[in-house]
């Protein structure tokens, strides 16, 4: 790293690579979207259920409520299914992990799709959702080790768009499908689509290095140390849980408090998808740079967004642009939160992401839990709006004290890489030559006035050189 003719030598942890190369690659890797592929389908059967209940309900002889359980026991399913399977397949290949897991979701998806017991579809559902939960984990792990730390966050916010564009284009085409080809004509689809996906994944996810043979579970636990992983996994659980409690009861509050008709309630909900799709991409790129910036812009606006809503849920054409909004703000951190995880958990980012992904699906069980409660209160319709405004601030608490941590590292660490450079000769830096001092060739140079330091703190995130 040259400073003013002379060569600071740079500590071990600091970035020497030139500016222009910390930006990421212009172009992702194919894999990624492999894996991106993987999580649309992924998405689309944990939603699909929602827009088929009347269909499975009377085939099956059990009520609208009942049925619902297939989204609930899903839900649950991810929760424990991440982590849990993230540790049992430890040791495996991260390529024959994405593998089996898709496996096991074909094959939960033909005993959906073949079967007429309930309690048997439910025990598939679960199924289905340990390896949902199994292969959401490893692909974000091997999409950031696809794309490099200055791409991590993109690669992951191409991963999560996955799930994003389901809700926007699988589930509806699963409801309209299951409409003309009966409610199990969608499962079989599923099914075939994810036994297509394993030749993909076999074809693109490159072999693991040599140091995942001497990955052990203590290793991974020790994320679990990290007060920063809590942190971030606390926003996880708070972002999603906000936004998911207003979302999941906003077709009432559109048709009752907005006065929109129930047939324009479907097309709000794709503006809905089409702003966490975007959010989640340009969050994933401005993640690479800024994360801390991203996180907190994101809890900010989302906060401000519901709060709009419930204040402005009288007005059709505003709370429409609102919700639009909020699908771009509210779910667009979320892949920057999972780089930040899986980069603060060090030596054990499977964990990490596993973690993430139950924190997601816990605060969105939540958050739709106490917004489920508010229907029947006085705030009506609008109370899922006020619960989801409460829960989204709270985001912002572990998100200001992250950035503030961060800050306080990076000062120190340019700091102390000034101090080790003044040691060098009395108060100037070492290994470099300046007017006052005799170089090599007898001539005089003078001492550098600033130390350009890069430091890497998070997947891709660079900061400027600091003077001293």
């Amino acid at each position: 790293m040259s400073t003013r003719g002379g060569t600071l030598q740079a500590p071990a942890d600091v970035r020497t690579e030139p500016v222009e190369q910390a930006a990421g690659p212009s172009r992702l890797p194919l894999v990624v979207y492999i894996l991106a592929l993987g999580t649309f389908l992924m998405g689309t059967t944990e939603f699909v259920v929602a827009g088929l209940l009347p269909e499975i309900a009377g085939d099956l002889n059990v009520s609208v409520a009942r049925t619902g359980l297939m989204i609930t026991v899903f839900a649950v399913g991810m929760i424990i299914g991440a982590p849990l399977m993230a540790m049992l397949t430890l040791r495996l290949p991260k390529r024959v992990t994405l593998m089996l897991a898709l496996g096991v979701f074909a094959a939960g998806h033909v005993i959906v799709a073949l079967g007429s017991d309930f309690t048997v579809l439910l025990a598939a559902r679960f199924l289905t959702a340990i390896a949902t939960g199994a292969f959401w984990a490893v692909a974000n792990v091997a999409a950031a080790n696809a794309a490099g730390p200055a791409a991590g966050s993109r690669a992951l916010g191409l991963v999560g768009a996955g799930a994003m564009l389901a809700n926007v284009v699988g589930v509806p085409l699963g409801a309209f499908a299951g409409q003309l080809m009966g409610w199990r004509g969608p499962f079989w689809a599923l099914a075939v689509l994810s036994a297509a996906a394993i030749v993909l994944i076999a074809r693109t996810v490159a072999n693991d290095g040599p140091a995942q043979q001497t990955v052990s579970v203590r290793s991974e636990l020790t994320a679990l140390r990290s007060g920063r992983v809590w942190l971030v996994l606390a926003a996880c659980a708070t972002t999603t849980g906000g936004v998911l409690a207003a979302y999941s009861y906003i077709a009432p509050l559109l048709t009752d408090r907005s006065g929109i008709a129930s047939g324009i309630v479907p097309l709000v909900l794709v503006g809905f998808g089409l702003g966490a799709l975007a959010g989640s991409l340009v969050g994933g790129r401005l993640g690479d740079r800024s994360p801390h910036a991203v996180t907190l812009v994101a809890a900010a606006g989302a906060t401000l967004l519901l709060l709009a809503i419930s204040l402005l849920a009288g007005y059709a054409v505003p709370t429409i642009i609102l919700v639009t909004l909020l699908g771009f703000f509210g779910l667009g951190a979320n892949p920057v939160l999972m780089a930040l995880a899986v980069r603060f958990a060090k030596q054990a980012p499977v964990l990490a992401s596993a973690l993430t992904v139950s924190a997601f699906n816990l605060g969105t069980a939540i958050g739709t839990w106490i917004a489920g409660r508010t229907l029947d209160s006085s705030l009506g319709t609008t109370g899922p709006a006020i619960v989801g405004t409460v829960i989204a601030a709270l985001t912002l608490i572990p998100t200001l004290t992250l950035a503030l941590l961060q800050r306080r590292r990076t000062a120190a660490v340019a700091w102390d890489a000034a101090d080790t450079g003044t040691k060098g000769h009395e108060g100037r830096p070492a290994n470099t030559t300046g007017p006052d001092q005799t170089s090599e060739s007898g001539g005089q140079t003078a001492p550098p006035k600033t130390i350009a330091c890069w430091k890497t703190h998070t997947i891709g995130e660079v900061l400027p050189p600091t003077s001293d």
